[in-house]
């Protein structure tokens, strides 16, 4: 049965490195739990207008064995890989999509009659997921789901190879946390581009970039993350040297301890196998500093 209520997912989304699958399990905090896994088959609908795209929505049907769950998800807020948006799914007895029940939702895309009869698939993601159920305290636990697969829109593919950690709770603290520990030895770096984001951008061959503003140090760390977003889909070495410039333009930060971290960042770039742990102990540190700062502000 659909809930109408405005739910909250809050997660950190990672994507991973060379040995990641074999060292994510072996981790001491995940060694003694036994995964679930899940072969997950995901359906993404769009309008041929692409209404749902304009309004920063996804909505997808996904398989789940013999489970069929609808799944709509809002934009929200996302930095440093840190998601914070609305969410609502509930169960199908079939493969097809409850149009009825978008309408109860409130989102005004989904209020014309019209674009919610237009819907058609866009594009899949389908992937092997493992899952940890890690409880962190009496109040809070995080999902650990490591996914691999692909993306598939119209005639281009691209791997799907990440790690995302869903807060059961309300305290992120806790969250940044787990993921500090579990950079400690799993390469691993933030990502800011959600799964349909990157399909969207597959599809169109289009990886549109934020822009860097030195009296704004987030939005140059957001441009170098999703940067290396697209250098992932892509190959592209061009979008490695917008990441590294953007690292860069933040060692001229009034800031000693970012400029520091970020100078280190750009350095690590350099590398031809940059994606390690120590990449991603670098990035949790600027991105805990940024935090910081804001809090202090």
């Amino acid at each position: 049965m659909l809930n109408t209520a405005s739910p909250r997912e809050i997660e950190l989304k990672f994507a991973l490195g060379a040995d990641a699958e074999r060292l994510l399990p072996a981790h001491p905090r995940l060694a003694d739990m036994t995964a679930s896994v899940h072969q997950l088959a995901n359906t993404y609908f769009d309008t041929p207008e692409r209404d749902l795209e304009k309004a920063r929505v996804a909505l997808r049907l996904r398989r789940d064995g013999d489970r069929i769950v609808q799944t709509v998800k809002t934009a929200g807020q996302g930095q440093g890989g840190l998601h914070e948006r609305g969410e609502w799914e509930w169960p199908r007895d079939e493969e097809c999509l409850d149009t009825e029940g978008l309408a109860r939702l409130g989102l005004p895309v989904f209020e014309q009659a019209s674009v919610r009869e237009a819907l058609v698939p866009v594009y899949r993601t389908d992937f092997e997921r493992h899952v940890w159920q890690l409880p962190l305290d009496t109040n809070n636990a995080v999902e650990v789901a490591f996914d691999r697969g692909e993306i598939v829109a119209g005639e281009h593919r691209t791997p799907i190879f990440e790690l995302e950690l869903e807060l059961r709770g309300s305290e992120p603290a806790l969250l940044w946390q787990l993921a500090e520990a579990l950079a400690d030895s799993v390469p691993m770096r933030p990502s800011n581009t959600s799964k349909a984001e990157r399909a969207v951008a597959l599809r169109e061959q289009h990886w549109p970039l934020p822009e860097c503003q030195l009296d704004s140090p987030e939005h140059c760390l957001e441009r170098a993350l999703t940067a290396l977003d697209a250098w992932q889909d892509t190959g592209e070495t061009r979008y490695l040297f917008t990441a590294r410039r953007a690292f860069e333009s933040l060692t001229r930060h009034d800031d000693p301890a970012l400029a520091t971290l970020a100078a280190r960042l750009a350095s690590h770039l350099n590398q031809r196998a940059w994606l390690d742990s120590e990449f991603g102990r670098l990035s949790l540190m600027l991105l805990s500093h940024l935090r910081a700062s804001a809090s202090a502000a």
